[in-house]
């Protein structure tokens, strides 16, 4: 009771708008409005078993997740995990740990806060497993925007460091966008390197051109 109260206290001191337009919503609702939601496209063809997406970027949720990780939006965290809940619940009783693609200590400081271990946290109480934010390490700050596959490979190549703890575990990987691949794909590497028995990624949001490899069976 107690919980709804103070609730609806918040809504009418900031009343909740929507992740991508910022159209005032109705009250106790977050995520997108009526105009957004429709815009925002599942994943039809996943990469592979092991590398799963949530939503073709673009649209309102490229516009949502700009707002949190450039404007210091967190409060749409949670609405934007809540699109990975029906792909995450595909990898019910498959891994025992959940952890985030992590950012580099000096671009954590800047920010605030890393955007990919808030949306990863939900998924971890959603799977009912441990959520391990400090499981990988970026030790390399290297930017990667605008870069092709092979630049991006290369230059990720020794980006993270994965600690003892991931020995047997069986991992779950969460980031926010997947572009090429390849930094899921660092980070997949370093996992099993420190032993991990298996590692399955997740993006809340595939690159146009990720979808369109996928489509065609590349």
């Amino acid at each position: 009771m107690l919980r709804h109260v103070i609730s609806g206290l918040l809504d009418l001191l900031a009343p909740p708008t929507c992740a991508a337009c910022r159209a005032p919503l109705a009250l106790r609702i977050s995520g997108f409005c009526a105009g957004c939601a429709p815009l925002i496209d599942p994943v039809v063809t996943q990469a592979s078993r092991t590398d799963l997406a949530a939503c073709v970027f673009g649209g309102p949720l490229r516009d949502a997740l700009h707002r949190l990780k450039y404007e210091g939006a967190s409060e749409l965290a949670p609405a934007l995990a809540g699109l990975l809940r029906e792909v995450a619940s595909t990898l019910s009783d498959t891994v025992d740990c959940v952890t985030a693609v992590p950012l580099h200590p000096r671009r954590l400081r800047a920010r605030g806060y890393n955007q990919s271990a808030l949306l990863a946290a939900p998924v971890a109480r959603q799977l009912g497993v441990r959520f391990a934010p400090g499981l990988l390490v970026r030790v390399s700050d290297q930017r990667q925007v605008g870069s092709d596959r092979r630049a991006r490979t290369a230059q990720l190549a020794h980006a993270f460091v994965a600690r003892a703890t991931a020995r047997d575990r069986a991992c779950l990987v969460i980031d926010d966008v997947r572009t090429t691949g390849a930094t899921l794909a660092a980070a997949r590497r370093a996992l099993l390197d420190a032993g991990a028995r298996e590692v399955h990624t997740l993006a809340l949001a595939r690159a146009v051109r990720e979808e369109e490899s996928a489509a065609a069976g590349s």
